[in-house]
């Protein structure tokens, strides 16, 4: 017999099987999720979650696919966290300390409790790669920012109203634009897949189990 634990989902109460990720737990209870739900494994960012256990007042943001249940877990899902996205023509801009200033400014308002980083589902270094940001470092904010999942609860726990997320694409396009090294062979491999050169090889990667697949990726040679 599995243990049970209560659970809270809007305000309802459920009984389901302790171990379970919140999004299973939701499905359990009999939620279909049509929506906020994505690559279920912590890569798309589209689960964030708000959460809080009885009797205790802090309040938790987290991915539902990456945490489990608890005891007493008061549970409510968001559509989305409100992230300011600036719109800009990446051909017209610069990596410049300036570009930032004007699309972003309020990174300058940024008061270093370092509430984004604790509250970073990927546990990523956020206040250090705004800084970074602040001083026009595009290259070094896009390294720190690399696994970022777009998420936004970094964003819902900053006093300064940072949308850090976008912050973050910004320099990564620009440091994919304009400073990161071109590489050499990315247009010959791009006409070879335009010509055919991969079509069976990827067909026969289609038919492959997913086990078989994961242990491909795991052991490809990366270039160097």
């Amino acid at each position: 017999m599995e243990k049970m634990i209560n659970i809270y989902l809007f305000g309802k109460k459920y009984e389901v099987p302790a171990g379970l990720t919140i999004m299973n737990a939701m499905e359990y209870a009999g939620y279909q999720l049509l929506r906020g739900c994505g690559c279920r494994n912590g890569f798309c960012g589209a689960c964030a979650t708000i959460y809080r256990i009885k009797d205790k007042q802090e309040l938790h943001a987290c991915l539902a696919c990456q945490t489990e249940v608890e005891e007493g877990m008061y549970v409510a899902t968001l559509p989305f966290f409100p992230l300011v996205k600036q719109i800009y023509n990446i051909e017209e801009i610069k990596p410049t300390e300036q570009i930032m200033m004007q699309l972003y400014p309020e990174i300058y308002s940024c008061i270093g409790c370092n509430a984004c980083t604790k509250a970073c589902t990927q546990e990523l270094s956020v206040m250090q790669y705004i800084a970074h940001a602040q001083r026009g470092e595009y290259e070094k904010c896009a390294e720190l920012s690399f696994d970022c999942v777009m998420c936004g609860v970094c964003s819902s726990r900053c006093p300064a109203g940072i949308s850090h997320p976008q912050v973050a694409m910004l320099a990564r396009r620009l440091n994919g634009k304009y400073i990161a090294p071109e590489c050499g062979h990315l247009a010959d491999r791009v006409n070879e897949i335009n010509d055919g050169a991969f079509t069976s090889l990827i067909e026969d990667l289609m038919q492959k189990p997913v086990e078989e697949l994961k242990e491909l990726y795991n052991t490809r040679e990366i270039e160097k």
